[in-house]
Formats: structure tokens, C-alpha cells, sequence
């Protein structure tokens, strides 16, 4: 494919720290540095990983990162208790609880027990009825990383065929909302979901979002359809055959490098929106 444009996550993450600076610095100036807590219940490697990587990101933009490590057997009544606890923390403007949490906690529970105002990585009930009717502050944070790179490589998406793989609550169910709201042309695939690759074939854009290495094949991409691989499976690999997809795409995002990287910005980009906004309520000052 000629003319084909790798959409680069890094560079997009980047550009959004960096318009973040001046807003964290003014924070600053009135004693207030923006405050992450995150939530690891358990022991999981993968998700101390995650943990690990935005407290680093917080670290390095100015943030500050309270972890909060809870034992495996925690029951859900006492992990919401914790919960409020944070959301009552003045110090404290974002929360985020690591998912997924030990089967024995009802995790939906535990999720729509976090304030609205503190859901920054857009994960409540509540927040997302509100990024469906456009009236949210935070939306899920991997959707809205998606969203971040078509608009900054300007990628037109009005009455655009657009396939949506996966129906995730904090993933492919708020992107088609979020697409749709955009005047994209939506359509929601999933495991039961007949004839796919015929579906895929038609699309001009395809958000893969099934949590499955390779499954989007090359053979199902249409001639320069844009490919957005919102997937990360074990061994750094996304839910599309890049090698395959690459040759038919007009553009594709990476695993890793690709959203993810923006995903974490906009963790960042959601907790200093939040603390702007909570400053503001609780002293009435300017941001």
C-alpha cells in the first residue's frame, strides 16, 4: 500500500504531556499538584506492571501517585469502603482501580462506587450513560485514546463504515458510542457475531478491541481501510496481524507504541482535568 501512515502512539502521547505542562505548572502556583490513586488488588503480575507503568508516567509528568495495595481476599464491601474513603480525600482527584479484580468481588460494585467526578479512567455506570449522550467529562480511557489519534492525524471519520471488534464495557462499547456521536457509521462485532470477516471487509475503519493475538487477518481488510489495533496480548502482540494488515491498510496503529502509550496520557490528561475542576468547586479560585 502506497503512501501508508504507521499512526504513532508515542508521538501522540508526547504532544498531549506536553500541553498538559503549563496547566500542571498553574496548578502548582496554588499549592495543588494533581493527585492518582490507583487501586491493585492482588497479586497479578500483569497488573502490578500496569500499576507500575502509570505511577511512573504520574512521576514523570508532575503527578502525584498514591498506590494503594490491597490483599486478594479483601471482600467487596471492604474494598468500596475504601473507596469512599478516597473519594472523600481532598487530596486525592482521580481514582483508578485496576482491573480485573479476584472473582470473589463484584467488581461492577466496586467500580460505580468510585465519585463521578474522580472517574478518570471512565469505568462507572454512570459515566459511561454520560459519554453516550456527550455529556461526560471522562470517557474510558482507551477509547479516548483512540479518538485522540484519529483527531491528530486528522483522519475523517464523518460517514465513514466503521467496525467496532469487541464489546467490552470500558472498551468496545464506548468507542462506538463515542464513533457514532462523530457521525462514524457503526457497527458492533463480537464473539457471536456471524460471518465477521465479511463484516470487516466492508469497513473503512476497524477498532480492534476482542482481546485475542492476531485475530483481525490481513485477507479480511479492505484496500486502504485504517486499522486501529487497541488490543495488547502476551508476547507485546495486538489483536491484528500487523505484518498481514499492514499491506492492504492507508494506516495502522502498532503493538506495542500504538494506543497504548496515548492511553496512559490521557489517564494523565483526565486527573489534571479533575483536579482543575475540584480546585475550582472546593475555592471557587481560577484554573
Amino acid at each position: 500500500m502506497k503512501n501508508q501512515l504507521i499512526l504513532d502512539g508515542k508521538k501522540v502521547a508526547n504532544h498531549i504531556k506536553e500541553l498538559l505542562s503549563s496547566r500542571i505548572n498553574k496548578l502548582g502556583e496554588k499549592g495543588i499538584t494533581p493527585c492518582l490513586a490507583t487501586i491493585l488488588v492482588g497479586d497479578d503480575p500483569a497488573s502490578e506492571t500496569y500499576v507500575r507503568m502509570k505511577g511512573n508516567a504520574c512521576k514523570k509528568l508532575g503527578l502525584e501517585s498514591l498506590k494503594v495495595h490491597l490483599p486478594s481476599n479483601i471482600t467487596t464491601e471492604d474494598l468500596i469502603a475504601l473507596i469512599h474513603k478516597l473519594n472523600r480525600d481532598e487530596k486525592v482527584h482521580g481514582i483508578l482501580l485496576q482491573h480485573p479484580v479476584p472473582s470473589h468481588i463484584d467488581e461492577r460494585l466496586a467500580f460505580d462506587a468510585i465519585a463521578l467526578e474522580k472517574d478518570v479512567d471512565g469505568v462507572t455506570t454512570n459515566g459511561f450513560g454520560q459519554t453516550a449522550f456527550q455529556l461526560g467529562t471522562f470517557p474510558s480511557c482507551t477509547p479516548a485514546a483512540i479518538l485522540e489519534m484519529i483527531d491528530y492525524y486528522n483522519l475523517n471519520l464523518e460517514g465513514k463504515n466503521t467496525v467496532v471488534v469487541g464489546r467490552s464495557p470500558i472498551l468496545g462499547k464506548p468507542v462506538a458510542m463515542m464513533l457514532l456521536n462523530r457521525n462514524a457509521t457503526v457497527t458492533i462485532c463480537h464473539s457471536k457475531t456471524k460471518q465477521l470477516e465479511d463484516i470487516v471487509s466492508k469497513a473503512d475503519i476497524v477498532v480492534a478491541a476482542v482481546g485475542k493475538p492476531h485475530f483481525i487477518k490481513g485477507d479480511w481488510i479492505k484496500e486502504g481501510a485504517v486499522i486501529i489495533d487497541a488490543g495488547y496480548n502476551k508476547g507485546n502482540v495486538g489483536d491484528v496481524d500487523f505484518i498481514q494488515c499492514k499491506v492492504r491498510a492507508s494506516a495502522i496503529t502498532p503493538v506495542p507504541a500504538g494506543v497504548g502509550p496515548v492511553t496512559i496520557a490521557m489517564l494523565l490528561k483526565h486527573t489534571v482535568i479533575a483536579a482543575e475542576t475540584q480546585t475550582r468547586n472546593l475555592i471557587g479560585i481560577t484554573i
